[in-house]
């Protein structure tokens, strides 16, 4: 069985140290830690072999994993078929996760690096006197 964890902040199938027993085969030590469901209360651990890992591996890249990824995207309501899980980093680290298009993402990010950039041609300026209040 896995191991279920308090908060946390990743995204379901990130890998953390391992440590453990396979949760299928108890008589072998883990190899892999992969991140399972999640939401805001905590996530679920799956600790895996050598065999549960390629099985693992072969199923991400299976055409039924494929079709889990197929749906609709829960920010611009589009019908998509590269969905995968995200934060709204507005919501905090342990807030809900999305099921998220590629062109979500996308735009996303890129809304994020301009307004970084819009940013970082002050941080070198000098404060003026205008920007504190000496009286």
């Amino acid at each position: 069985m896995a191991d279920v964890t308090g908060p946390i902040s990743t995204l379901p199938g990130a890998r953390h140290p391992k440590g453990q027993m396979c949760d299928q085969h108890g008589d072998r030590p883990a190899i892999a830690r992969i991140q399972g469901e999640t939401d805001s209360m905590g996530s679920e651990m799956n600790d895996m072999c050598q065999e549960c890992l390629d099985q693992h591996i072969a199923w991400k890249n299976s055409p039924e994993a494929a079709e889990h990824r197929k749906g609709t995207c829960e920010w611009c309501k589009n019908p998509a078929d590269d969905l995968r899980d995200r934060r709204d980093f507005e919501e905090g680290m342990s807030g809900r996760i999305y099921r998220v298009c590629g062109a979500c993402v996308k735009r996303e990010n890129e809304e994020l690096a301009a307004e970084m950039a819009e940013h970082e041609d002050t941080l070198d300026d000098p404060p003026d006197d205008d920007d504190y209040d000496f009286d």
